[in-house]
């Protein structure tokens, strides 16, 4: 495979993300980009294609740390470093480097730790490097950066804003700087970043594949001639990319000079005030990436167009108030924001105080309520079976739970208020994919133990080790401080912490469920558990069952994003296919525990208990299946009014999980819910 990079400036179209980048490349102090886009959109190709563009740095030779020869760190941890004749330290030129961070990476991968085999061969405390000492001055590349553990998001977040990275561990204790350009990248449909995680990237971007059938033409062509000969396409550009260079170089020289007005602050404080944005990290980071723009512009001073684009890309991720929320930013609400904080731009008459017009106003849609009447008791039937009870149910489902009149078919209910839910927990300790739900034992936590490892250890307890070894040494004839180690005595850390699980969502969208205060309330309080299952890091679904059968709404996946707006576009109507609900959801969950045998599922079954096609004793036999393949359930009872048959209870005492009514759901409520776990035999 060719080491030529795909060239910069032959990426078609992006405009926003180039721009991004480029403002990054002039000052790295903007905080780095993260880019959001679905799969195939070249986002990695533009990352890895800025690194050739960056200036060659001087490093002080032998320097783990690249240390600047015109101003060496004096912490460095390589340091003092031996001075030349001129009093300055032996320096050699390199390209920026380009750091990649896989998604595997382990902490000590990330930060560094200390060298074990110094350690136990010489008696030495010495700190062997992680990625973050390697991308000092140059490019920290972090692909698929939601899928990263929260801890290492955080590690490497606060290397980014502080500049440096302090390590605190095993004995070793190091600081050595750490400045780089950090750039994300992510799909929204693989799961979100945290909301605080977000505000620390200085910019975001969206990108998406274009819908010009000329352009997607111009971007297959010229990726079938790289494909043929890169080293040709490459030098047919290198002109283009060496005035790009060329080009950040000039602006970083300019940055120092360029001129943040009272007026052009103003505009900046006003936009992310109108925004109602939290925090001060905003106005900053407008602020930063306004005068980079003014010296990738050529501008002496900060102009109304500086602040309008930089706006543009440092404010949408942090406006988000609900994590289900797509950052956006209204273009006409930015435009009265600037117009309002001064006369628009301080150089006066050559710019257009309305401006370019980039994406528009965003708009929401609403799902309307399709007029359903409200109502929460129904006119409920003695349960019973088979065909009798199916012909009482679907007279059941033409009526409103009141028994004024039809229910209404097809309709969506807006969701009710989200609030916070008692947490559901799989009891017992996993060994799933990292996250905040179900304890388990996971690469990272709290150390709770130490034990023989496998072909080969995970994380080495010291400690543990060294116990081990030590009442053999006179045994293995030791001489001097060193300690005689054999493969049997190295110890493997045990780490506790949670798991992240598969919450799969069966809900009843039947006739029976299509009340509007029902509904509402329903859509509420699935809402308020995807937010909670967001929260935790976990896997969703979504099952519904109406009519004759049951569908998969949503297959498992990370994007809990994905899940709400599919519950909101949900419709009511139709009988209530229990069974099918509840056999559909045995499936998903068996095919899924196939592919991610880790993960442990929790299936939450959201209805009132009615199974109108179908009949209850076959809901109730799905029920048992679920039960038998160790699924642990919660069943929501949805059953309203002052007449109640208690049929979701029978539905939870059959899978062995338990019931919780719809207005229980509270975090109050729902303490100590969730107690037993059932394993798959």
């Amino acid at each position: 495979m060719s080491a030529v990079r795909y060239p910069f400036s032959a990426v078609v179209g992006m405009a926003d993300l180039k721009l991004a980048l480029l403002l990054n490349a002039v000052s790295p102090a903007v905080g780095g980009v993260l880019v959001r886009g679905e799969k195939g959109t070249a986002k990695s190709t533009v990352v890895r294609a800025l690194a050739a563009l960056l200036p060659d740095l001087a490093a002080v030779t032998g320097c783990r740390f690249a240390c600047d020869p015109a101003a060496p760190d004096p912490e460095c941890p390589d340091g003092p470093h031996p001075a030349e004749a001129d009093g300055t330290a032996a320096a050699r030129t390199r390209p920026a480097r380009l750091v990649e961070l896989p998604v595997g990476a382990s902490e000590d991968r990330l930060v560094g730790s200390l060298d074990i085999e110094r350690a136990l061969t010489e008696g030495v405390k010495a700190f062997e490097p992680g990625l973050l000492a390697a991308a000092h001055r140059g490019v920290l590349y972090v692909d698929e950066v939601n899928l990263l553990h929260d801890h290492l998001v955080d590690l490497l977040l606060d290397a980014a804003a502080m500049g440096t990275s302090h390590v605190e561990r095993e004995g070793v204790s190091v600081r050595h700087a750490a400045r780089f350009l950090l750039v994300g990248t992510m799909n929204p449909e693989e799961g979100e970043l945290r909301p605080q995680l977000l505000d620390r990237f200085g910019l975001t971007v969206e990108v998406a594949a274009t819908r010009d059938p000329a352009e997607r033409a111009e971007v297959v062509r010229r990726r079938l001639a790289f494909e043929a000969d890169p080293e040709a396409f490459a030098a047919a550009r290198a002109e283009e990319e060496a005035e790009l260079a060329r080009h950040i170089r000039r602006a970083r020289e300019r940055l120092p000079g360029v001129v943040l007005t009272d007026t052009a602050l103003r505009q900046v404080t006003a936009v992310c005030a109108a925004f109602e944005v939290d925090g001060l990290r905003a106005d900053l980071v407008t602020a930063r990436a306004a005068m980079a723009l003014a010296a990738w512009r050529d501008h002496a001073e900060v102009t109304a167009d500086d602040v309008r684009d930089a706006a543009r890309l440092a404010l949408p991720h942090r406006r988000r108030r609900d994590p289900f929320d797509a950052p956006d930013l209204d273009e006409d609400r930015l435009r009265e924001a600037l117009d309002q904080a001064g006369d628009a731009d301080p150089k006066g008459p050559e710019d257009d105080p309305d401006g370019p017009d980039d994406g528009g106003p965003g708009s929401g849609e609403s799902p309307g309520d399709g007029g359903a009447p409200s109502g929460d008791a129904p006119g409920e039937r003695p349960p019973g079976s088979g065909a009798a009870q199916e012909a009482a149910g679907d007279a059941a489902d033409e009526r409103t739970e009141d028994g004024s009149g039809p229910a209404p078919q097809d309709a969506a209910a807006d969701p009710g208020e989200t609030y916070r839910p008692r947490l559901l927990s799989v009891s017992g300790i996993g060994a799933g994919t990292p996250g905040r739900r179900s304890r388990a034992e996971t690469p990272f936590g709290r150390t709770s133990g130490a034990r023989t490892p496998g072909e080969r250890a995970a994380a080495l307890h010291l400690p543990a080790t060294l116990r081990a070894a030590a009442p053999h040494q006179r045994a293995r004839g030791r001489s001097g401080p060193g300690l005689v180690l054999r493969s049997g005595d190295l110890r493997e850390a045990v780490r506790e912490g949670r798991e992240g699980n598969l919450v799969l969502f069966c809900v009843d969208a039947s006739g029976s469920m299509a009340a509007r205060t029902r509904m509402r309330a329903v859509k509420g309080a699935v809402l308020s558990l995807l937010l909670d299952a967001y929260q935790r890091r976990d896997k969703v679904g979504l099952v519904v069952f109406r009519g004759r059968g049951a569908e998969v709404a949503l297959p498992p996946t990370s994007s809990v994003e994905a899940g709400a707006r599919r519950l909101r576009e949900l419709r009511t109507g139709g009988r209530t296919p229990l069974a099918a609900g509840l056999l559909r959801s045995a499936d998903v969950l068996r095919v899924e525990r196939m592919r991610d045998p880790r993960r442990r599922p929790l299936l939450v079954v959201v209805t009132d208990g009615r199974a109108t096609h179908g009949g209850l004793d076959d809901a109730l036999r799905a029920g048992a299946r679920i039960r038998a393949q160790g699924v642990q359930s919660v069943v929501v009872d949805c059953e309203s009014g002052p007449v109640r048959l208690g049929l979701a209870g029978r539905l939870a005492a059959e899978t062995g999980g338990a019931r919780v009514g719809l207005e229980e759901l509270g975090a109050d409520a729902l303490t100590g819910l969730v107690r037993h776990t059932r394993r798959a035999a």
